[in-house]
């Protein structure tokens, strides 16, 4: 436990150390800069996200996201326009020098979009992976559902739907009144000076070029301090770790439950809390969740911990009580709530971490099913059980250590536990002491037992259930 505790303390300390540089301090009224540079990626939009956030709850009076990429995934450019989309504060691209492809799709997701001198937006279609075209079928259909999400996009935030729309299908025309802006055949592309062309008395899809972040928040009248969000080297592992949820929840459930099984074997039980230390952070440096989860998980723990030492066999309030505010602390740091929406989640908000968690859960109970049939019959499980869960003591001196069963036994005999068998212990029957062992159930000191069957020096015991 010593062991545990130690390197739960280093795990926690080299964690927090890490937050406290990777958590910008923002004031009420504060302009707040995220990059947002090469690919667009799933990790990215972890991080957006988190400054979003960040920027919001502290009351900042606007966030200005410094773009430079030629863009990325579309699956996570949608998510990022997404995010963008909920926004409550003034939001502002800045373009400092590309946001191509997909990078354009969430600059239109941005109430107002500033572009450096020489700088350029646009031509975002979508493309496989290895830089091809899509089938005729599949890019029809992608076409037709990105063309709807940008023109949505784009009318929310002001822009024009036209532009955001030739951005990505050459077919589209973009034409202003009589003028045609931009005939079909080609991507639309925009430079600094085309993009800001004042039409009709209203700029063609940019406010102004700005030579810098200084240059942009003196044009558009922001007066708050300047701080500047970036990226912890965390925010890239946290995507991996969100993404492995399930895993990491069934890595800790089996753990604990080998810690109980064979106490004093710590391994289990240092892996069940790296599982669970890595579930918590990732979703913590995700944006997901915060350490008042984390006191919720440590408490229920704390109470069937209490269930097991204490109160075994005579109530199970603490442990019932202990194992609803893991679920739901587990539950609760999957839950992705903006600021401003309400407590209470909706069925959207819980889809993805309900299923995660009955993934996890389920995968565990077949897991753990499978162990307590099989894992007590295997010679390294019982030397390990009987090791670790009964050292030579003063209280067990004067019990005979020999090598073959003092008494012969049979299956419907009788006894009584000395110790608990946690699957397995000291048992007296008639006047000598033998170790035995369970099916895989915990035994309190002093109960009526039989023994089931026997094999060699191996006795299998049951509880005697009472008339």
């Amino acid at each position: 436990m010593k062991e545990l505790i130690s390197i739960l303390t280093l795990v926690v300390a080299l964690f927090t150390t890490e937050t406290a540089g990777a958590r910008d301090t923002i004031h009420k009224g504060d302009v707040v800069v995220v990059p947002l540079r090469g690919e667009i990626s799933p990790s990215l939009f972890l991080f957006l996200r988190r400054a979003e956030k960040a920027a919001e709850s502290s009351g900042a009076a606007a966030i200005i996201f410094e773009m430079n990429t030629y863009g990325g995934r579309l699956d996570a450019a949608e998510e990022i326009t997404s995010v963008l989309n909920h926004a409550t504060i003034p939001t502002y691209t800045f373009i400092n020098s590309n946001a191509g492809s997909a990078g354009s799709l969430i600059a239109l997701a941005t109430k107002h979009i500033y572009m450096s001198p020489v700088s350029a937006i646009g031509a975002a279609a979508p493309v496989l992976p290895t830089g091809e075209d899509l089938p005729i079928t599949e890019r029809e259909k992608t076409l037709s559902y990105w063309s709807a999400l940008v023109r949505g996009s784009a009318v929310r935030n002001g822009h024009n739907p036209d532009i955001g729309e030739a951005f990505m299908n050459k077919e589209k025309e973009v034409k202003i009144g009589a003028r045609v802006i931009h005939p079909k055949g080609t991507l639309l592309t925009l430079n600094a000076q085309e993009a800001t062309e004042q039409i009709n008395g209203k700029p063609l899809l940019a406010d102004g070029i700005a030579d810098s972040i200084t240059d942009l928040t003196r044009k558009a009248g922001l007066k708050g301090n300047v701080v500047s969000i970036d990226p912890t080297g965390f925010e890239q592992l946290a995507f991996w770790i969100t993404s492995l949820a399930p895993l990491l929840l069934l890595g800790g459930i089996i753990g604990a439950y080998l810690e109980f099984k064979i106490p004093g074997v710590t391994l289990p039980g240092i892996i069940s809390a790296i599982c669970f230390a890595l579930f918590f952070l990732g979703h913590y440096f995700a944006g997901l969740a915060g350490w008042e989860v984390v006191g919720l998980f440590v408490l229920g723990l704390t109470l069937v911990i209490i269930e097991i030492l204490f109160f075994a066999h005579s109530t199970i309030v603490f442990g019932v009580i202990g194992v609803f505010l893991m679920l739901a602390s587990i539950l609760w740091a999957m839950i992705d709530r903006y600021p401003g929406e309400t407590f209470l989640p909706t069925g959207r908000m819980l889809a993805i971490p309900l299923l995660n968690l009955f993934l996890a859960i389920v995968a565990a109970a077949i897991v753990i099913a499978l162990l307590a049939r099989y894992l007590p019959r295997t010679s390294l499980y019982r030397r390990f059980a009987l090791i670790t869960s009964n050292p030579p003591g003063p209280s067990l001196s004067g019990a005979p250590r020999e090598f073959a069963i003092p008494v012969a036994l049979s299956p419907g005999m009788q006894g009584v536990s000395l110790s608990i068998l946690r699957p397995s212990g000291k048992a007296r029957f008639a006047d000598h002491i033998i170790d035995v062992i369970t099916q895989g159930e915990f035994i309190a000191p002093g109960t009526p037992i039989s023994v089931v069957q026997t094999d060699g020096m191996r006795v299998v015991v049951e509880r005697v259930e009472k008339a």
